[in-house]
């Protein structure tokens, strides 16, 4: 941690992952799915990341888009991800379950940090979804989370600030929260100076242009809110590096 903050980068790729480590990411969160908000990546991802990037890598469990209510066969493949993220080396895991009235789902959670142990696990932006954050927070804690992922259950963590700037004061250091959603170097200053966090999290990504010389317009292998099928985005080191800057002038 440079200067008592540090900056975790969101990635869904190898190219992703060596660019946040090069542009000064203390942590990366390893996911696929970036468009639906991040899902479980491929284990194949996972062992070559490690292989080619020395800061910690968290994993993200979970098993689909869309909300945070998980049926019992959902929950087998959630366990059995963490498992195999845990065997295949990742550092610390990524998780999030609510109850269907919006609250934290202390059954579920307890019984997947058991499968998590003995590593580190964050609970995931779910938290942007409960019913009552500031009792949210306290059930997390006694849970054991060592952090939290939130936009202060807002658009973005700018819309959010003074619910983080609550929460970081809650939390008094039992937990971390760690603002996250539409960070950019534009807003990262106001952020952490308004919320007094000491992580923050970030995607800090731009788009290039696909390698491929044909292309056919017509055909599409997502839905129609994917990502164009001949751009890429991936984790830019200047970017990485302006708000890896950023944070350190803040001291």
């Amino acid at each position: 941690m440079d200067d008592g903050f540090l900056m975790e980068v969101c990635v869904d790729s190898v190219e992703s992952a060596v660019n946040a480590e090069r542009g000064g990411a203390g942590r990366i969160e390893l996911c696929a799915g970036l468009v639906e908000g991040g899902t479980t990546p491929s284990m194949g991802l996972l062992q070559v990341v490690k292989q080619c990037v020395r800061v910690p890598v968290f994993v993200l469990i979970r098993p689909r888009g869309g909300d945070f209510l998980y049926s019992d066969r959902e929950v087998e493949v959630m366990k059995a991800d963490a498992r195999l993220a845990k065997l295949h080396g990742a550092d610390g895991l990524v998780l999030g379950a609510l109850t269907e009235d919006g609250r934290v789902d202390t059954e579920l959670c307890t019984a997947l940090l058991a499968v998590c142990r003995p590593l580190p696990v964050t609970f995931h932006r779910a938290f942007d979804m409960v019913h009552d954050p500031l009792v949210a927070l306290e059930t997390l804690i006694s849970l054991g989370f060592e952090r939290v992922l939130t936009s202060g259950c807002d658009s973005s963590a700018l819309e959010g600030l003074s619910l983080i700037k609550r929460l970081v004061e809650q939390a008094k250091g039992r937990i971390v929260v760690v603002p996250g959603g539409g960070i950019t170097e534009r807003n990262l200053q106001r952020i952490l100076e308004g919320s007094g966090a000491s992580e923050f999290h970030c995607s800090a990504r731009s788009v290039r242009d696909s390698g491929m010389k044909f292309r056919n317009p017509n055909v599409a292998m997502g839905a129609s809110f994917s990502a164009p099928e001949y751009s890429i985005k991936v984790a830019d080191v200047a970017k990485v590096r302006t708000l890896n800057a950023i944070a350190k002038n803040i001291l």
